[in-house]
């Protein structure tokens, strides 16, 4: 899946990724003494002997606690329950589209059905491919990673089929009309890959297509075109990026009738760098003018849109603008073409998503953290816009926009709210509920504030807490941290049944730190915790607990934190950092070694968000926080509970098992699980979401409730 929209969009277990320029990679920086080493080998037969031996030795228990039953029955029931919203989208040939998984496709199904009928309270649906039964009939275990459909009438779809939940991924070619895989048709093997349809007999890949052909991260850097009825390898080659490159993908741009306006090749030098060239059968690449912290976003009226990450004075444009090109302009003469400001955020927004309908321009725009949507037309006059009429004080996000007119699905939640579903019409302006989840937890003696903590350097660092309205400010509550900071991923306010069941409902408090890393402030927000400056990312962290405390909500006793992938690494830092905060510590499938990182997993992709441990200026920064090697006998470690799994490729578990066989040399006591499915969300399917969910809630209220 080397896209490197999709990796920023789900990097943090949810969740991504970096950006050292292109150089050489470096030999490992790692100690060659390292006792754990072998732990690297990600199914070696000692490797797995250990993490099964940790499995052994701690799953018992947590699964032998009296409440485990009770927490996994319950995590299990709204996991798989049948009344949550379908996550539908606009298909071309009129449909609703979705992947659906409950407690009898496990698995999940893809599925379709019409838009009149999915507004009734039993829609007809249509399955097109049931990944349960091709995992009986195949014996494989198949994890959906989603479709590449053919504009404009989506029927034929390249479907994203990964071995346990990894992602690399097979793709095979299916006819959504049929409802079958297409005879004969595409079919790519497993591997780390991105395409894109340029017409219905022509692919543009980016794979494996040898040896050499992947960068340091292990991803493609190599483009070719492959026409159907020939071999893959007779793809004719398009573009070539660099080994020292992230990655390389393609992109189409369609017009408003699905013709195609342009064919891209987008080089990822870094994880946040990328340079952009047109492709054409008459001549080579042709690099465009845009500057390298951007992301292109859509095309509509002819104009191609895309946000900036950095400042651009040739542009003159500014960190977090939302500008376009007109692209005949572009294409015509790309020196001469200038870009046009759309929207410029002030300090308290941010744009959390763009995304083009058949005419209009759609962005999600937040302010202090609170959703909205703005709808933009293109003119002859420039840009006019539309404030949609939707909920205050939430998340909204953008679910699907319709290429053949201008509708719109929308996301609606908040801590305590059920998320809701509205279809809008992106033109008027108009927008009603169409769906709504039945509440999971009671709500009714909840309420939710958003307060603000200073950070060491005077920054005001906001954070939301979700607490019973009856709460003894004695510093004796049980509460739950969460926090991501990295990667420009915005944690905005969202409805998780699991943590009002397991942990509210149960007399927790539940709080979600809106730390510098992260984008809630736009790129600004993200840039003030790069490389050297990633201390201000835990200082952050740090204040919000402390406040915490202040506010006598709870005390050390009773304050435990939770973090995955990035959010994982913040884990470890606040272990080694500050462990005397803290009674519980969920560590999610982390970042742990930041010295050896670059050579695990995708971890060479990371050195733009952490520095390349292979620079001595950066490794003397990541060595004043790697928690591998911070970890010190004689600290005040509370038990930390370590989560992974064998088939994460891109956070290789080797970090887990290193913080583990760590902690114990040092004689801590502590837990730890992998799964040997799951990918990096740590679950292959709904029942192992439950039983990660009701192992993590059994530590917290042994360690918090108590």
């Amino acid at each position: 899946m080397p896209n490197l929209h999709r990796l920023r969009a789900v990097l943090p277990l949810a969740l991504a990724a970096l950006a050292l320029a292109a150089a050489a990679p470096a030999p490992p920086p790692a100690p060659m003494t390292d006792p754990n080493a072998y732990l690297d080998d990600i199914e070696g037969d000692a490797a797995l002997a250990f993490a099964r031996a940790e499995n052994a030795r701690s799953l018992p228990v947590l699964q032998t606690d009296p409440r485990y039953a009770d927490l996994y029955a319950k995590a299990l029931a709204i996991a798989t329950a049948k009344d949550r919203i379908p996550g539908v989208g606009f298909a071309g040939d009129g449909t609703l589209r979705d992947f659906w998984q409950d407690v009898d496709h496990v698995r999940g199904l893809w599925r379709s059905v019409d838009p009149a009928s999915y507004r009734t309270a039993a829609p007809a649906w249509r399955t097109l491919l049931d990944l349960d039964a091709l995992s009986a009939r195949e014996k494989a275990n198949w994890v959906w990673k989603g479709a590449d459909c053919l504009d404009p009438d989506d029927r034929l779809c390249l479907v994203r089929l990964s071995d346990g939940g990894k992602d690399a991924v097979e793709l095979r070619e299916f006819d959504t009309a049929k409802g079958d895989f297409v005879p004969g048709g595409f079919v790519s093997p497993q591997g780390k890959q991105d395409v894109a349809w340029l017409d219905a007999d022509t692919l543009l890949l980016a794979r494996e297509w040898g040896p050499g052909t992947l960068t340091a991260s292990g991803y493609a850097f190599v483009i070719k075109a492959w026409k159907r009825g020939t071999p893959l390898a007779a793809a004719r080659e398009v573009f070539r990026g660099t080994p020292a490159d992230v990655l390389v993908q393609p992109m189409v741009l369609r017009d408003a009738d699905g013709r195609v306006a342009a064919a891209i090749a987008l080089r990822a030098v870094s994880f946040f760098e990328s340079e952009h060239y047109l492709l054409s059968e008459q001549g080579p690449p042709v690099k465009l003018p845009l500057p390298l912290k951007s992301t292109v976003k859509g095309l509509v009226d002819g104009q191609l849109v895309f946000t900036l990450e950095q400042d651009w004075d040739a542009g003159g444009l500014k960190t977090g603008d939302l500008a376009a090109y007109d692209l005949a302009a572009l294409k015509a003469d790309p020196a001469a073409a200038r870009p046009e400001l759309i929207l410029r955020p002030d300090s308290s927004q941010s744009i959390e998503e763009a995304a083009t309908t058949h005419g209009r321009l759609v962005v999600a725009l937040y302010e202090n953290v609170k959703g909205g949507v703005v709808s933009f037309r293109h003119g002859p006059d420039g840009w006019t816009s539309t404030r949609l009429a939707l909920p205050k004080d939430a998340s909204v996000g953008v679910a699907s926009a319709s290429v053949r007119d201008d509708r719109l699905i929308l996301s609606v939640a908040g801590y305590l709210s059920p998320n809701s579903q509205w279809f809008a019409d992106a033109a008027s302006g108009a927008a009603e509920p169409v769906k709504a989840m039945p509440a999971r937890f009671d709500a009714s003696r909840h309420v939710v504030e958003q307060l603000w903590a200073t950070s060491k350097d005077g920054t005001k660092i906001p954070y939301f807490v979700v607490r019973p309205k009856d709460l003894k400010y004695d510093g004796q509550a049980p509460t739950l941290l969460y926090a991501y900071g990295g990667f420009q991923v915005s944690l905005t306010p969202s409805y998780s049944g699991a943590v009002g069941k397991l942990w509210l409902e149960r007399g927790g408090v539940y709080v979600v730190a809106n730390i510098r890393g992260g984008g809630e402030f736009g790129p600004r927000w993200h840039d003030a915790g790069l490389k050297a400056h990633r201390q201000r990312v835990y200082d952050d962290f740090f204040a919000v607990s402390q406040d915490l405390i202040a506010r006598k909500i709870t005390s050390p006793r009773r304050l435990g934190i939770m973090g995955g992938s990035n959010g994982g690494l913040l884990m470890g830092v606040a272990l080694t950092q500050r462990p005397e905060l803290y009674n519980a510590i969920v560590i999610q499938v982390p970042l742990f070694d930041m010295i050896g990182y670059t050579h695990l997993g995708a971890g060479a992709s990371w050195a733009g968000e952490y520095g390349d441990p292979a620079d001595p200026a950066a490794r003397a920064v990541l060595e004043t926080y790697s928690p591998y090697q911070n970890l010190k006998a004689g600290r005040p470690y509370p038990e930390v509970y370590i989560e992974t799994s064998t088939k994460d490729d891109r956070v290789h578990p080797a970090h887990a098992r290193k913080a583990a066989a760590r902690l114990k040399a040092l004689g801590y006591s502590y837990l730890y699980y992998e799964n040997i499915d799951g990918g990096h969300a740590a679950a292959a399917n709904l029942n192992e979401t439950a039983k990660r969910l009701a192992l993590e809630y059994v530590y917290l209220t042994r360690r918090l409730m108590d």
